[in-house]
C-alpha cells in the first residue's frame, strides 16, 4: 500500500524489511511505502510508488545513501538514519535517449535476435538497475550501459543532491561486453559464457585490502521468440588495482553460483561485510532469497 492507503501497482516501492537474528531471517512489518508521498493522492510521476526497484544502501558516517531504478533511470535519495529519506534527484545523463549518434557506442541499443525491438524505449541507455559505493568525498554509482550488448558503467558525483559535477568514471565501461548471444541452438550451461549479453547490471560491490570486489547480474535474455528474459546468471568481477574507478577484471569461472538458466533475480545479489566474513544475499532456490557466507581463513 502507499502512505495514502491504496494499492501500489507492480513493481511498486521501497519498503523496510528487519531481522532480529544477525540477518539470518527477514520479515515486512508494515506492507506500506518507507517513502510517502508528497500528499494524497498519490502520483505515479511524482511519487514513484510505481517503480522505485533494485534499491541499493550504502551507510557512510552517520548517513544512508539510496539509489534506484525508475523507468530505466537512476534516482538519488539521502537518509540521517535509513528511515527518512530526502527527495529524489535523477542522476544526469542516466535513462532512455535516442538518436543513436547521440550516445557512445557502448551505450548504444543492438539488436537480440529473440526480441522484436530491443529499441522500443530508445536507441541508447544508461541505467537500469544501479549499484552504489560511498568513498572519500565521491559516490560511484554503477549502471548498465547499452543492450545487446551491455556493459558495466560507472558514474561518479558529490555526496550531495545535486546534478553538478557528476563525470563518467576514468576507465568506462568497466567491463563487457559478451560480443554476442551465441549459437541459438545453445541452452543450459553450454552458454555459460553467454550469461550477459543482452545486459549487465545490478551490482553491488565491497572492498577488500587494495582491491574492490562486485557481484553483478548478467542476463542473456530469452531463449526463444515470444518469453521473456529466461537466461539469468551472477557475475562475479574485481578492480585491477586500487582505483575503484577501473579498469576491472571478471572471474572466469562465470557465472558464479549456477550454470545458465538460472534464477529469476539470481544476479541481483547483497553483498554485507561482517568482520572476517562476507554474506551474499540472492535469488536461490526460485522463490526464495538464499544467505550464502565466506569466511577469509588465516
Amino acid at each position: 500500500m502507499d502512505s495514502c492507503g491504496q494499492p501500489v501497482p507492480f513493481p511498486g516501492c521501497v519498503t523496510l524489511w528487519r531481522s532480529a537474528d544477525g540477518g539470518r531471517r527477514f520479515r515486512l512489518e508494515r506492507p506500506v511505502c518507507l517513502i510517502p508521498c508528497a500528499r494524497c493522492p498519490c502520483d505515479p510521476q511524482r511519487d514513484q510508488i510505481n517503480q522505485q526497484q533494485y534499491p541499493r544502501v550504502f551507510f557512510e558516517r552517520g548517513r544512508a545513501y539510496m539509489v534506484y531504478e525508475w523507468g530505466g533511470a537512476v534516482y538519488l535519495r539521502i537518509s540521517p538514519d535509513g528511515l527518512r529519506w530526502s527527495s529524489a534527484l535523477r542522476i544526469p545523463g542516466t535513462g532512455w535517449s535516442s538518436p543513436a549518434r547521440r550516445c557512445r557506442p557502448e551505450e548504444r541499443v543492438g539488436r537480440h535476435p529473440h526480441i522484436l525491438s530491443e529499441q522500443e524505449y530508445g536507441e541508447c541507455l544508461i541505467g537500469g538497475p544501479p549499484g552504489l559505493f560511498v568513498t572519500g568525498t565521491r559516490l560511484y554509482v554503477f549502471v548498465n550501459l547499452g543492450r545487446s550488448p551491455g556493459h558495466m558503467g560507472c558514474l561518479a558525483g558529490p555526496k550531495a543532491l545535486t546534478a553538478q559535477g557528476w563525470r563518467r568514471c576514468a576507465a568506462n565501461p568497466l567491463f563487457g561486453p559478451e560480443a554476442d548471444y551465441g549459437p541459438l541452438e545453445l541452452t543450459g550451461p553450454a552458454a555459460n559464457r553467454y550469461f550477459e549479453f543482452r545486459t549487465i547490471s545490478a551490482a553491488d560491490v565491497v572492498r577488500e585490502g587494495a582491491r574492490y570486489y562486485m557481484v553483478y547480474e548478467g542476463i542473456r535474455g530469452p531463449s526463444r521468440p515470444g518469453v521473456g528474459d529466461d537466461q539469468f546468471g551472477l557475475g562475479l568481477a574485481r578492480s585491477r588495482g586500487p582505483f575503484i574507478d577501473g579498469p576491472w577484471e571478471k572471474y572466469p569461472g562465470n557465472p558464479l553460483l549456477m550454470d545458465l538458466p538460472g534464477n529469476v533475480g539470481i544476479g541481483h545479489a547483497d553483498l554485507v561485510q561482517v568482520g572476517p566474513a562476507v554474506y551474499l544475499y540472492t535469488a536461490t532456490p526460485f522463490g526464495t532469497r538464499g544467505r550464502y557466507v565466506l569466511v577469509k581463513k588465516q
